[in-house]
């Protein structure tokens, strides 16, 4: 009597769980084409945000090619790169890049350089940072990620680009240096390697089979 309870009782709450699992599936299967267009706004209202709408007119998020490059762009799997032309020729690269040495993980970044190699700008697309602290990265929290947008990286080497602390150019948070040490790293870092292969990364193929934003797990 007790065991066919038993049993009873364990069949009910599976039945609930696949039930549970069920309704969870169908939920996200309903919602994932709705995920999918805002995440691809906020992406698209990001771009415009750093590639003025006057140097370019292609489809910038269409025309995306993906590279990895794990050293350079913090990141073991395949980091899109978006590209704007003006009829037809090389206007701007916007990059996504991680830092992979933040505080408290990885900060995710779309990194936008000209033609002509100067920064055109930065956005952090995601992070777990500290919040009132770390979390100034976020444009949302301060303007410090603002201070990047028409400057220039000499190389790999260049002294300007650090925390004011380490004798560089860049501000640093009271509190926390780490986190934009490793945000102005992952700058430099990328801006000195589009540089160095802009050519190669126009000549790319289109192929992004997927513009959700890529972050490892």
């Amino acid at each position: 009597m007790i065991l066919s309870a038993m049993g009873r009782n364990g069949a009910i709450l599976a039945a609930f769980a696949i039930v549970a699992t069920a309704l969870l599936m169908f939920t996200q299967y309903l919602t994932a084409d709705r995920i999918a267009a805002q995440q691809r706004n906020e992406l698209m209202r990001t771009l415009s945000e750093l590639i003025p709408s006057d140097s370019y007119n292609n489809d910038l998020y269409a025309d995306c090619t993906e590279i990895i490059e794990p050293t350079v762009l913090g990141n073991k799997l395949p980091q899109p790169i978006y590209r704007a032309r003006l009829n037809g020729q090389p206007a701007a690269l916007a990059v996504r890049t991680t830092a992979p040495d933040g505080y408290s993980g990885d900060i995710h970044l779309l990194v936008a350089i000209g033609h002509t190699g100067k920064v055109l700008g930065a956005r952090v697309l995601d992070h777990r940072e500290t919040p009132g602290l770390g979390d100034k990265v976020d444009p949302r929290r301060s303007d410090w990620i603002y201070s990047f947008s028409n400057e220039r990286v000499r190389d790999a080497n260049d002294p300007r680009w650090q925390v004011r602390r380490d004798g560089g150019a860049f501000d640093q948070f009271t509190g926390a240096t780490i986190t934009p040490r490793a945000v102005i790293n992952a700058i430099q870092r990328t801006v000195v390697w589009v540089n160095e292969h802009q050519p190669m990364l126009f000549q790319a193929p289109i192929q992004c089979t997927n513009n959700a934003p890529i972050t490892e797990e």
